[in-house]
């Protein structure tokens, strides 16, 4: 539990953070350099204190990088400038939990009990009441159809990379190795950056074609605005890979080692409402009422969830 606790401070913190980056230099981009600071970082601690990428379960954690980190913190990152970071985390983290659970269920045999259903639908309902438009909300229409489409992936892709983990780390167990969360977020990562560097290639295709083959330059005076946008946007970078896949994944992966899906991710869930102070600091966010009862609608159903799971198994 506290392993989740922390997962929810830090992943709120990396939350900020990434939406800065992503207005500044775009959200494919800024993912993609977080990804590879933090993989770094767990490749230090992976190949000196832990087991590297050795396992039985790698190919497991691989591929749950490539969906949860991969695809999954792309839709995110696309969410975060069109949503905010509150409302995008709102989204993605309080539907992954049922969709985990549902997902769990359905491979894994996994039951659930009408408690836990309820409360899955008590978390929607207070999703969709948070994110309902009204006059306060200045995002366009096409804006908020866009990042809650972006916002559905991640909340799925989140599900599955969970599942997932799951999975591996039963494996392991199955096979008497032990693996940490550390050693766990870092096989997971290095399967981010695969699909990141995919991604980044397929968004940035123009300029590498003209590095290699000529062609339209961009004006000389819009480089420096690059450069500025660059330097006000590294710090975010750092901070928002150390908090969120560096700390906030390793602590992620040590409670999904230890505790179903079904605990976790409902308890991560109320990442949401710890942004609140730091997106009204840095971003000057002001929630309104409805959308503060949504958010303790949905964190409530998120906690009865955490409550009801811990006790039926």
């Amino acid at each position: 539990m506290i392993a989740a606790f922390l997962t929810t401070i830090l992943f709120s913190m990396s939350a900020v953070c990434g939406n800065r980056s992503a207005k500044l230099i775009g959200g494919t981009e800024a993912n993609f350099w977080r990804m590879c600071f933090a993989a770094v970082l767990l490749g230090l601690y992976g190949e000196n204190f832990g087991v590297g990428l050795a396992g039985s379960a790698f190919p497991i954690f691989l591929i749950s990088g490539c969906i949860g980190f991969g695809i999954g913190d792309m839709a995110l990152f696309q969410a975060l400038p069109r949503l905010g970071s509150r409302l995008s985390v709102m989204l993605t983290l309080c539907l992954s939990s049922p969709l985990a659970a549902f997902i769990e269920w359905a491979w894994l045999g996994t039951t659930l009990s009408l408690a836990e259903i309820v409360c899955a639908i008590v978390i929607l309902a207070g999703v969709a009441l948070a994110l309902a438009p009204d006059k306060k909300l200045q995002i366009a229409r096409q804006e908020l159809a866009w990042g809650l489409g972006f916002g559905l992936v991640a909340a799925l892709c989140q599900a599955l990379g969970a599942v997932l983990s799951r999975k591996a780390f039963s494996l392991t167990k199955l096979a008497g190795e032990d693996i940490d969360g550390v050693t766990a977020a870092y096989q997971r990562i290095l399967g981010g950056v695969a699909v990141g560097t995919l991604l980044l290639l397929v968004v940035k295709r123009d300029s590498i074609l003209d590095v290699f083959f000529g062609g339209s330059r961009p004006a000389s005076n819009a480089m420096p605005d690059r450069a500025a946008r660059w330097r006000r946007a590294w710090p975010w970078i750092i901070a928002n890979g150390l908090a969120g896949p560096a700390l906030g994944v390793s602590c992620y992966q040590w409670a999904l080692k230890t505790t179903p899906t079904g605990v976790v991710l409902p308890i991560v869930a109320i990442t949401p409402l710890v942004i609140i102070p730091f997106s009204y600091h840095l971003e000057g966010e002001r929630p309104t009422l409805r959308s503060l009862a949504g958010g303790a609608l949905a964190v409530a159903g998120a906690a009865a969830l955490a409550w009801t799971a811990s006790h039926s198994r």
